[in-house]
């Protein structure tokens, strides 16, 4: 089994999510090696111990397991494919996993792509935002064998509390899907809900207060809901993020032939929310959208 004491992690995308996972792998007793595009995100990480590389190739070298955690199903590619890439300069025996939200076929096509090389791959995407990720409590979803996924369990429970291996390669993809397609008109409801709340007169703090611990509860409403009262856009998730999860669920869904109109009415709105400017925000900025609709002044 893995553990802080035979493991050297390599970690490669130091956004939102990304630098917080790393310095909880780190207090955890972990040595990481890190890249990402831009040098200047890692340099709070730098200073506080971790080894810098100059791209995936150097820190694959170096590396016995490594996590990625990047934006796009293209950026996933770029790192574990081609000569400069992890797959090509990993050590026999590496685990890889991706934590990014990406393609299911792509984690299937890493997977096999991993094993030829002697690499034993999973795809580990995960839930819980900005907030999930600095307490550690991330939700995980696994994909993959499960003797790489238990060997790798120790550090998938430093980052997460919700951790499972849902099946296969490409499973941990297909779980992501179904969390962000409940999200996405949940998102719809929590700004209409505030929205009415505030139409109607109401006190929207107190409205949320009291409905968020019945029925209505859920992590958007708990959370997103209260920065969106607090007009705080900051992202704990990008909105352009959001669109490229949507769009790979939307696909998904159409490959095995399911219908999904919530879905395409989220997307939608989401696509005219980053129109307005608003694709580096949070997920919560739709209400923007939907109080301008709605003739409000937030």
């Amino acid at each position: 089994m893995i553990t802080a004491s035979t493991a050297t992690i390599g970690f490669i995308g130091l956004g939102v999510m990304g630098k917080s996972m790393v310095k909880n792998l780190m207090d955890a007793g972990y040595s990481l090696n890190v890249y990402t595009r831009t040098k200047s995100k890692a340099e709070e990480l730098l200073e506080i111990g971790a080894n810098w590389h100059d791209d995936p190739a150097s820190l694959a070298k170096a590396s016995n397991v490594i996590i990625t955690m990047v934006g796009y199903p293209a950026d996933v590619e770029k790192v574990y494919f081609g000569d400069n890439g992890i797959l090509k300069n990993a050590k026999k025996n590496t685990y890889v996993i991706d934590m990014t939200t990406s393609k299911p076929s792509l984690a299937i096509e890493i997977y096999e792509a991993a094993k030829k090389e002697g690499l034993a791959a999973l795809d580990a995407p995960v839930s819980g935002g900005d907030i999930g990720a600095k307490n550690g409590t991330l939700a995980i979803m696994a994909g993959g064998d499960k003797n790489a996924y238990d060997e790798i369990a120790p550090i998938f429970r430093v980052l997460g509390e919700r951790i499972h291996l849902l099946g296969p390669a490409g499973a941990g993809q297909h779980t992501k899907m179904a969390n962000q397609i409940a999200i996405a008109t949940n998102m719809i409801g929590v700004c209409e809900s505030i929205i009415y709340a505030k139409k109607a007169g109401l006190n929207a703090e107190e409205v949320l207060a009291t409905i968020s611990s019945g029925a209505a509860a859920s992590f958007s409403l708990s959370n997103l809901g209260k920065r969106m009262l607090e007009q705080d856009y900051e992202p704990g998730f990008y909105v352009k993020h959001f669109i490229k999860d949507m769009e790979i669920a939307l696909e998904s869904a159409h490959t095995i032939g399911m219908p999904a109109p919530g879905l395409e009415l989220s997307l939608k709105l989401y696509k005219e929310l980053a129109d307005m400017g608003e694709a580096d925000s949070g997920t919560q900025a739709l209400i923007k959208l939907l109080a301008h609709e709605a003739e409000l002044t937030l």
